[in-house]
């Protein structure tokens, strides 16, 4: 497999991981006391793309709550929408992005064939 190939297919699975990990928090954004994950990426062995995935412990709201005739102590999820979303578009470009580098990896094979034959 050409290098090229290569690095496309690494990073469109990382982006694939990112994706699901943007999408359990956003999930989760109303479950109590969830902690969000982040997906982490950077250069692997032959130019490919690794992703680690590391749960961020920052708390979330905390408040009081009534159940039965005692008071309760409570914390929310640490997701926020407005950071999930914004990096969710920008994993779409990327993995949309790593797509149209195979296609033309492709196209230009084809057409390399078409002269040759």
């Amino acid at each position: 497999m050409t290098p090229s190939v290569n690095s496309s297919l690494s990073a469109l699975q990382a982006y694939r991981t990112s994706m699901k990990v943007s999408a359990n928090n956003i999930a989760n954004v109303n479950t109590e006391a969830f902690k969000k994950s982040r997906a982490t990426m950077k250069e692997g062995a032959n130019g490919g793309v690794e992703v680690s995935v590391d749960r961020v412990d920052t708390p979330g709201h905390r408040y009081q709550e009534l159940e039965g005739d005692q008071m309760v102590a409570k914390e929310t999820s640490n997701v926020n929408l407005e950071e999930e979303l914004p990096n969710m578009m920008v994993t779409q470009r990327a993995y949309e992005a790593n797509l149209k580098v195979l296609k033309t990896r492709y196209d230009m094979l084809g057409t390399t064939l078409d002269i040759l034959g």
